[in-house]
């Protein structure tokens, strides 16, 4: 049964660790499929012609491990690796790709419930020396909602990988275009970006935001926008014909920052590299903020 998190001003639906989405790729726990801001939706789809959207992601699902999952080079095709947040994972070849479809051993969920907030501990088994605990929680509060995360060590190998939320992100179900303006606290420098699509070249590049002369038919995508510097984590989406906006602000430096979207959607994505030791563990909080725009 999905959970709702909701006060006068927000809304946010989750989804628990067994229900709906189930595939390899994001994280389990707190699946946060819907945002509503005084009942207008923040939240969108990756895919609008999917067959099935539990295959797909949504709202604001995150990701560890995006170009290599935990432990994968270490075993043989045939063996497991951990995908943190989801389980274990079928080897099946020697590449890695995020969205293929692989054998699962769900990992260990628990829930608990409290006033305006979800807790969901993702417990692991321990396979060739990697094993976590992974506690996710999530609070709305009057005009923003948090998203806190403890990721322990249990395993004797260090774990090094990083995080990200894929930020399905539309506001009032808009389609991307003029209306729309995305803002980072860095300078963007097209020459250092490590790949650049922008096949209808409806997306514009500014200083240090970016906007749209059309709605992109195609998909857009943008990466190491930062130029691999370390800058404030941090990003903020206006609608001017609505009047809102949404920005994400995380508790760390990141050095890696994509952007991806699609005519429906646009999902800036702030990344958190992770390196625990073994017996140790790391927190990290990213805060999502609402308000209205004069």
């Amino acid at each position: 049964m999905t959970q709702i998190l909701k006060n006068e001003n927000l809304e946010i639906h989750v989804d628990l660790p067994n229900e709906n989405y189930n595939f390899s790729r994001f994280d389990w726990t707190g699946k946060i499929t819907e945002v509503k801001f005084q009942n207008i939706s923040l939240s969108s789809v990756e895919r609008t012609d999917c067959k099935n959207e539990n295959f797909f992601g949504r709202g604001f699902y995150n990701e560890f491990g995006i170009d290599t999952a935990l432990g994968f080079n270490d075993v043989e095709i045939g063996g497991w690796f951990h995908k943190i947040g989801v389980g274990l994972l079928k080897k099946d070849d020697n590449t890695y790709e995020c969205t293929k479809k692989y054998e699962i051993l769900p990992a260990e969920f628990k829930v608990i419930n409290e006033l305006n907030k979800i807790l969901i501990i993702c417990k692991s088994k321990n396979v060739n020396g990697y094993s976590y605990v992974l506690k996710k929680e999530i609070e709305v509060h009057e005009n923003n909602f948090t998203i806190k995360y403890y990721l322990h060590n249990t395993g004797e190998k260090d774990i090094i990988t990083d995080e990200y939320v894929h930020n399905f992100t539309a506001i009032n179900k808009n389609l991307i275009g003029p209306n729309y303006l995305l803002k980072f606290p860095f300078k963007l420098k097209p020459t250092f970006f490590k790949k650049t699509v922008n096949l209808e070249e409806k997306v514009d590049i500014g200083q240090n935001e970016i906007s749209f002369n059309g709605s992109p038919n195609e998909q857009f995508f943008f990466s190491n926008i930062s130029g691999g510097e370390s800058s404030n984590a941090a990003w903020e989406l206006i609608n001017k014909k609505n009047g809102i906006g949404i920005s994400e602000i995380g508790s760390f430096r990141t050095h890696k920052v994509n952007l991806w979207g699609w005519k429906h959607v646009i999902s800036p994505e702030l990344f958190f590299n992770i390196f625990i030791k073994s017996k140790q563990s790391v927190a990290w909080t990213r805060t999502y903020t609402i308000f209205n725009v004069n």
